[in-house]
Parts: C-alpha cells; structure tokens; sequence
C-alpha cells in the first residue's frame, strides 16, 4: 500500500482524486486542505510526511482566481511560489515522488502553433508569474522522481467552473456573450487525476520533467460554450464577443494550446477529444442532479 498525500483535496482535481479512492486500492489517500495542513510551514509538512509515511506528495493547492490574484500578488506567490518550493524541499529530504500542478497561463499566448514543454515561458499576468516562480523554485530544488503537469482549462462535476457557470447562466438567460479570440483546450480534472496516478508507478527520474495534459482538439471559449448549451438542451443563445468587451482585470493569452505529444508517449496516455470528455462530464452532472433531487 503506497501512502499518498494530496493538498488542495477541496479543489476541482483534488476532489476528482477524492472520486478515484475506491478504484486505486494500492494507494492509502490523505487527503488535505488549507485548514488541516499549512503547506507553507515546513515543519508541519515534514511532521505530518514522517507520522503518515508518506511516499507520494501530489500537490492540487493553488491560488487560481486569476483576476484577483492582480490585487493580492503576495497571497497568491505564497501559494503558487513559496509553498512549492517548501514542498520541493521536503520531497528531496524525504525522497518522495512529487507530482505538482501548473497552468498554461505560464505562456503568453503569442504562439500559433501548440506550445511544447521546451518552449519559453512569459506570463502576462500575476498567476501566471507566481506559477511560473512556482515551476522554477521547484526546478531550482530539483528532486528526484518529480514532475510538472501544466494543464489548461479544468473543469469537474465538482467546485465552480466554467461549465457549471456556463449551465447555470443558461438556465436564467436567453442569450450569454462570451469570449471567442481566445484558443485553447478545455481539461475535464477527471481524465487529468486518472492520468496522474497511473503514471505514479512508473516516474523514475534525476530530476523535475515537465508534462503538458489537455484533453485533445482545440476551440475558442466561446465554442466550448456553444458545446455546453447544446449537449445541456437548453434554449439559449451564445453570442461571440472580443475579449477586450470584458476589460478584465488580468491579460490572459490569445493562444495557450498545449501540445501533449510527451506525456501521451512516455506514459502511454490515450487522451480524447475534448467534446467527448465534456459529454461524459455533462452526464456526470446529470446523474448528481437526480441524485440530489
């Protein structure tokens, strides 16, 4: 039984882990959040890796509203940047695999072509700068058997998303604008936290390798909500509009389209296409509805 340790468990990934308990008995979970394990205290992290034995560290905390991050740049580095580099430092005292989560927000989306993981990175806003930190202290630290997974897009039958927000507006409006000159990869969290632990068993490094996951295919967002109000049936336009309409408080990139060729050879992933994983995500919310009601 391997012991597995999880941070951010409350989150959209951390509670697809949650899901995925009962079909990875080889692993024994403790699953944490920010009230039960500060990961910015060494010694509570260190304390709580030696009495658990912990053998696996996945790391599913982050600071991600990325509009608020703009006006508390110190909380969100605490949590993108100096919490991993902690974490960094006690998986390399205490020989653990390593697996923590970044974001294609570490681009700047000036790429036309889907970007590798060996491209160079230039955040335009303060998340992507604070996961970028992150990504480097990390490196920095370099502990065996740790990877970096940057992923785009997440969303879950679990937390708030894009496609829950998407349904709910649906439901109240007879027309939703919604963003369409900005491409990339909607990632359905369950496929990535299937993904995560079945390359557990075979990660055998020197040092931190850096993995892109994104579901397959690639739209605008306002495609993937077109996509979202059909499978839902509900009656509701969705209009097309400039990202510029919005005036957001952060710049996001135009283009952030990862390219997942690396993990999907190394660990013979297969990864579908993202309308296939939003219809299974659809249905999942459809079964939590009846389920509830």
């Amino acid at each position: 039984m391997i012991h597995v340790l999880v941070t951010g468990s409350k989150g959209q990934l951390g509670l697809e882990l949650v899901g995925l308990e009962s079909v990875f008995l080889n692993y024994q979970f403790f699953f944490t959040d920010k009230n039960q394990l500060d990961i910015t205290k060494f010694k509570d992290v260190s304390t709580f890796i030696l009495k658990n034995k912990i053998e696996v560290l996945i790391n599913c905390a982050a600071y991600t509203n990325v509009d608020k991050a703009e006006d508390e740049p110190n909380l969100a580095n605490e949590i993108n940047h100096l919490a991993v580099r902690n974490l960094a430092e006690i998986a390399k005292k205490h020989q653990l695999k390593f697996i923590h989560i970044s974001t294609d927000y570490v681009f700047d989306g000036n790429s036309n072509i889907p970007y590798t993981e060996k491209e160079n990175t230039n955040p335009k806003n303060v998340y992507g700068i604070t996961k970028l930190n992150g990504e480097k202290a990390l490196l920095k630290v370099n502990p065996p058997n740790a990877v970096i997974i940057r992923t785009a897009w997440l969303y879950s039958s679990f937390g708030k998303n894009f496609v829950k927000t998407m349904l709910r507006l649906s439901e109240e409006k007879e027309s939703i604008s919604v963003v369409s000159d900005q491409i990339g990869t909607p990632t359905y969290a369950n496929y990535l936290a299937k993904t995560i632990l079945q390359m557990l068993p075979l990660m055998k490094s020197n040092g931190v390798q850096i993995y892109h996951y994104a579901n397959d295919g690639k739209c605008t967002w306002f495609q993937f909500a077109e996509e979202i109000i059909k499978l839902s049936k509900n009656k509701c336009e969705v209009i097309p509009v400039s990202s510029s309409t919005f005036n957001s408080k952060a710049k996001r990139p135009n283009f952030s389209l990862l390219d997942t060729k690396k993990i999907q050879q190394e660990f013979d992933v297969k990864i579908p296409h993202w309308k296939d994983a939003l219809a299974v995500c659809m249905e999942q919310l459809r079964t939590q509805a009846v389920k509830e009601n």
